[in-house]
C-alpha cells in the first residue's frame, strides 16, 4: 500500500525550500550587483568567477548524491544532512556577503573562496533535501503534491526576501551602517531563519520508501545514469530553464537602476528605483507561486510534458515582447512580468516531480535505485543553468560597455534590456524544444509505479 503524506509533513518539507530559496534569490538577484556596485569588481571578473566556481561545484552534486545514497543512519539517508549542515549554511552565507578591507585582487580572491564554500555547503544540504522527496512516498501524484509544497515554500521564501531586503538595507543605512555593512547585517537575519527552517524540515519529515535490495556499486550507478536517456533530456531542459531564470533574475536590479530609474506614479507619487525593483521581484515570485499552484491541475489535465512545453513557449513569447517596453510604461512592465511569472512557476514543480519519475524509471530498468544520484543531477542542472546564466550576464554587461554607478551608453542600455528579455526568451524556447522528445508520460509512469510496488512489498 502506498503511503499518504499528511499536511504537517508536506508543510515541513516545504520549509526546506523556504530556507534555500531566501539565499538562492539573494544570490540570483543581488549577488552580481553586490559584487559590481558595492565590492567594486568588474562584471567580466564576476562572470568568470561564477563560471569557474560553479563548474567545480557542479562536480560536487553527483558526488554528494553518491554519498547520500550510501548514508545509513537511524534517521534515514537524507534527513540528517538538513540538521548537520543548517548552521554552516547560515555562517558561510553571511561571509559571502561580507566585504573585507583588501585591494581589488584580495577582494576577488576572497569572493572566489567564500562563494565556492557557499556553493559546496548549498550542495551538501540541497542534494539530500531534493532526494528526500523520492523516499517520502512512491505515489507519483503525492510526489507532484510534495513538489508543489516545496515550491510554495520556495516562492514564499523568495517573496519574503524580495519584499524585505530593500527596507532592511534602508533600515541599517539609517542606523549609520555603510552599504557593505547593510548587506552583511541583512543577510545575517536570513541566515538565522534559514538554519531554523532546515532543522524544522528534519523534524517534520519521514523516509518511507525502501529501495529494492541490491549491492550498490558507484560504477554501476554511474553507468545506469549514463544510459538513461530521459535523465539527459531533463538535464538539458532543466539547464535551459535555469538559464532563463538566471538571466532574468540577475538583470532585474540593473534594469531598474540604469534603465527605468526613479518614477513618479499615480497614487504612489515618487518611487525610488530600488523599491520598484523590489516590487517587481516580489510580483515575479508571487506569480511564480500562483503558477506552482496551477501546475498540479494543469498537469493532471494535459500531462506533465505538455504542460511544461506550453508554459515555456508562453514565457518565451512574452519575454521577447518585453524588449520593446518603454521605461515609463510601468504598468505594462508589471503586466508582462505577471504573465511570464505565471508560466515560469508552472514548470518548476514539474521538473522535480519528473526527476522522481526518472529515479523510478531507472530502478524499474536496472533493479537498482540511486535516488540521490538522480536528484543530484537536478541540483547539477540548477547549478549549471545558474552558472551559465550568471557568467553570461557578467560577460554581456562587460561586452556592452557597462560601468558601475555611472550613466550608461545607448549600447550598454541595449545590453541590459536584452538580458531581461531576448536572451531569457531563447533559454525558455530551448527548454520547450528539448522536452518534446521526453517519453515518460503519466500513463507510462503509472504502469512502472505499479510494477515497482509489487517488487518492493513482495
Amino acid at each position: 500500500m502506498k503511503d499518504k503524506i499528511g499536511i504537517k509533513e508536506k508543510v515541513g518539507y516545504g520549509f526546506g525550500d523556504f530556507a534555500s530559496s531566501m539565499f538562492w534569490k539573494l544570490f540570483s538577484m543581488y549577488l552580481m550587483i553586490y559584487y559590481t556596485d558595492i565590492v567594486g569588481l568588474t562584471p567580466a571578473a564576476v562572470g568568470t568567477m561564477f563560471l569557474l566556481t560553479r563548474l567545480w561545484d557542479g562536480l560536487n552534486d553527483p558526488i554528494m548524491g553518491i554519498i547520500a545514497d550510501r548514508t545509513q543512519t537511524s534517521k534515514g539517508k537524507f534527513r540528517p544532512y538538513l540538521l548537520w549542515v543548517a548552521i554552516p549554511f547560515g555562517l558561510i552565507g553571511v561571509l559571502t556577503f561580507s566585504t573585507p578591507d583588501l585591494d581589488a585582487s584580495g577582494k576577488l580572491i576572497y569572493a572566489y573562496i567564500t562563494y565556492s564554500l557557499m556553493m559546496m555547503v548549498y550542495t551538501a544540504v540541497n542534494v539530500p533535501y531534493s532526494s528526500l522527496m523520492g523516499v517520502m512516498t512512491s505515489d507519483t501524484k503525492e510526489r507532484t503534491t510534495l513538489a508543489s509544497f516545496r515550491f510554495i515554500g520556495a516562492y514564499s521564501g523568495g517573496i519574503f526576501m524580495t519584499a524585505s531586503v530593500p527596507y532592511l538595507l534602508d533600515y541599517f543605512r539609517d542606523t549609520g551602517a555603510n552599504d557593505a555593512q547593510s548587506y552583511q547585517y541583512t543577510v545575517a537575519i536570513y541566515a538565522v531563519l534559514a538554519a531554523f527552517f532546515f532543522i524544522m524540515t528534519y523534524k517534520w519529515t519521514k523516509e518511507r520508501v525502501k529501495p529494492l535490495k541490491s549491492k550498490q556499486s558507484i560504477k554501476k550507478d554511474l553507468k545506469d545514469l549514463a544510459k538513461n536517456g530521459q535523465w539527459f533530456i531533463m538535464l538539458g531542459a532543466g539547464i535551459a530553464v535555469l538559464i532563463f531564470n538566471s538571466l532574468r533574475d540577475g538583470s532585474i536590479m540593473y534594469y531598474f537602476k540604469y534603465f527605468v530609474h526613479d518614477q513618479t506614479l499615480p497614487v504612489f507619487g515618487e518611487v525610488k528605483w530600488d523599491k520598484l525593483a523590489g516590487a517587481y521581484m516580489t510580483v515575479w515570485l508571487v506569480t511564480n507561486l500562483l503558477g506552482v499552484l496551477i501546475a498540479k491541475p494543469a498537469s493532471a489535465k494535459f500531462g506533465k510534458k505538455n504542460t511544461f512545453i506550453g508554459a515555456m513557449i508562453v514565457a518565451s513569447i512574452f519575454s521577447f515582447l518585453f524588449y520593446w517596453v518603454d521605461p515609463n510604461s510601468i504598468a505594462l512592465i508589471f503586466i508582462l512580468n505577471i504573465i511570464i511569472g505565471l508560466s515560469a512557476g508552472i514548470v518548476l514543480p514539474l521538473i522535480w516531480s519528473m526527476y522522481a519519475d526518472i529515479a523510478d524509471y531507472s530502478e524499474w530498468k536496472t533493479g537498482r535505485r540511486a535516488t540521490g544520484l538522480v536528484f543530484s543531477s537536478s541540483s547539477m542542472s540548477q547549478k549549471m543553468g545558474w552558472t551559465l546564466g550568471g557568467a553570461i550576464t557578467g560577460w554581456l554587461l562587460y561586452a556592452y560597455g557597462f560601468e558601475a554607478n555611472a550613466d550608461q551608453t545607448t549600447e550598454s542600455l541595449k545590453g541590459i534590456k536584452m538580458l531581461i528579455s531576448i536572451y531569457p526568451a531563447i533559454g525558455a524556447l530551448v527548454s520547450a524544444l528539448i522536452l518534446m522528445i521526453y517519453k515518460l508520460s503519466d500513463s507510462y509512469m503509472s504502469k512502472i509505479s505499479k510494477e515497482l510496488e509489487l517488487k518492493r512489498y513482495n
